[in-house]
């Protein structure tokens, strides 16, 4: 039944005071008397680690996890959590050879690090591209899909939804950086608590089913009747290697999903661009140990109602246009919380869409800002002045975003797969560009922008490749299988590598030839000593490390 119990509401009104009440007096306490826009964007110097790492969390699990990967995981198993999981590793990455970088040559936005780096021209595409994908893609993408799962668990009108969930977000994103980081310190506890919640109820419910008791019994149980959903590495007969092609997720573009994801993302790394260094490493391994806890949280309950659905549970509810929508498998399931437990479920839910809707908001203010209006239209402005274009930035696009939303057909593609599949378009020249950038001081201007554009160009040409040339020829070695249609497709992830590997060798080639010819390329300042990290970091990163690898083994 689609309600929410007076109860539930007692729960949800809670977490609610708690986050309006706790970001205000963060507000008041650390606001500055002459507004500052790198105070304001980047809380420069306010955040503790463990606030810039509940932030990173809180920022990146939204409606795309608990409704997109819980309907992964009813669809393929437990593989969806290898984005969860070598996120953990990323994170390590990132802390050890991206933030030290940015840190050391002073860099707090990602177009500001192309200028430095290449020129203005490649920054103001790239801040221009950047402000479209945030705004087009991921901001409404999370505006939708949280506004469709608490409508779907609430029975309130989804209009109604889809304008509160973005004046709860831009209430709290107006406070700034300080604001966002330390609520979402809060946002991730409910985010935590109220997942594992529904877990715990979830793997109760099927060990029930099967005449048992206990949560532990129940994913023992899951495993038996399962044993399908819990294999992370998928062969090529599988009918969901094109999402997970086997062990490319290990070895392939999975990790440039991920590294340009934390790493060359504003969203992400402008959390810890305003902290020193041992802070920013601290607060990503801290982020990366609650990572490991994601999928308990979000693929678990996906897998539990799968198996509850193939016994003859919630027939028509996971039903849209007569066939099966995985994405309403974890909107069901909390519909069968117990009252009380529901509300604080709904809660988590919130928190989670809220918590990345500011973060996603102030990204795109920050970026707007900084590298658009100041340096285009308005290069003497005050800080007063950026502050205030800043905010007004945060309510247009949050406005562009509801009106926008319902026409971009989230809803058929699933939450999770849209969001990679646009990303996943400008992905690999992209971090091709940054990652050359970062690490090979020869390379040129020309060659970045090439990789950016050429980047792209690849992507479309290698997922259109299929309709005009039959790739079966590269079944044997697994890099083409057939899709729904039976034509045989490159799996995205593949796509993703190869066209990173031709993006590469491109630069290289275009800035050897431009370097011949006198191109003197920017270099960043970048020693090996910024790569030393404190004694108590490289335990807990081979804590993780180790972790992941067990995970591997086990579930192989």
């Amino acid at each position: 039944m689609k309600t929410l119990h007076s109860t539930d509401y007692v729960v949800f009104l809670f977490y609610f005071l708690i986050v309006a009440f706790y970001g205000y007096w963060v507000y008041q306490r650390k606001k500055s008397i002459t507004p500052d826009s790198k105070d304001y964007f980047l809380a420069e110097g306010s955040l503790t680690w463990w606030a810039i790492g509940a932030s990173l969390i809180a920022s990146n699990i939204s409606a795309e996890q608990f409704i997109g990967m819980s309907g992964s995981g009813f669809k393929m198993g437990l593989a969806i959590a290898a984005y969860e999981w070598l996120a953990a590793i990323t994170l390590i990455i990132v802390a050890v050879f991206f933030i030290p970088v940015y840190l050391k040559n002073k860099i707090y936005t990602m177009p500001q690090f192309l200028n430095q780096r290449y020129n203005g021209t490649v920054s103001i595409v790239m801040a221009v591209f950047w402000l479209l994908l945030y705004v087009v893609v991921n901001l409404t993408s999370i505006l939708y899909l949280g506004a469709l799962a608490v409508s779907t668990i609430s029975g309130l009108n989804f209009n109604v939804c889809i304008a509160g969930l973005a004046i709860f977000a831009i209430v709290i994103t107006l406070g700034g950086m300080k604001v966002i980081g330390f609520t979402d310190v809060i946002q991730v506890f409910f985010l935590i608590l109220g997942g594992l919640a529904t877990t715990y109820i979830a793997l109760n419910l099927v060990s029930d089913h099967f005449g048992t008791t206990g949560a532990l019994k129940g994913l023992g149980l899951m495993y038996d009747k399962a044993p399908d959903h819990f294999e992370m590495i998928f062969g090529k007969d599988n009918e969901n290697y094109l999402d997970l092609p086997g062990l490319s997720v290990l070895v392939g573009g999975l990790w440039i999903v991920n590294l340009n994801y934390w790493g060359c993302n504003q969203y992400i790394t402008q959390r810890a661009l305003g902290a020193d260094l041992k802070t920013a490493r601290n607060g990503l391994l801290f982020a990366a140990g609650l990572k490991m806890l994601m999928p308990l949280i979000v693929v678990l309950p996906g897998i539990a109602a799968f198996i509850l659905y193939r016994e003859g549970y919630f027939q028509q509810e996971m039903l849209q246009d007569g066939s099966v929508n995985p994405d309403h498998a974890y909107p069901v399931l909390l519909n069968l919380l117990p009252t009380g437990l529901k509300g604080l479920s709904f809660a988590a839910l919130t928190a989670a869409v809220v918590a990345s809707l500011a973060g996603k908001a102030n990204s795109i203010a920050t970026i707007f800002t900084l590298d658009v209006y100041q340096k285009i239209f308005n290069q003497g402005a005050s800080e007063r002045k950026l502050v205030n274009v800043g905010k007004l930035t945060i309510i247009v696009a949050m406005l562009l975003a509801i009106l926008i939303s319902p026409y971009m057909g989230i809803d058929k593609k699933g939450g999770f797969q849209y969001i990679q599949e646009y990303t996943g378009f400008v992905s690999p020249g992209v971090f091709a560009m940054f990652i050359m950038g970062f690490f090979w001081k020869k390379t040129t201007s020309s060659a970045a922008l090439f990789a950016t554009i050429a980047g792209f160009a690849l992507s479309v040409f290698f997922k259109v490749l299929p309709n005009y040339a039959d790739l079966s020829f590269l079944y044997p070695i697994g890099f083409a299988v057939p899709n729904a249609e039976g034509i045989y497709e490159i799996a995205f992830i593949d796509r993703m590598a190869i066209v990173f590997a031709i993006c590469i060798i491109s630069m290289i080639v275009i800035s050897v030839w431009e370097n011949k010819r006198g191109v003197v390329p920017k270099g960043l300042i970048v020693d090996t000593s910024m790569f030393k990290v404190h004694t108590g970091f490289a335990v807990g990163a081979l804590l993780v490390i180790g972790v992941v690898a067990a995970l591997y083994t086990l579930f192989w």
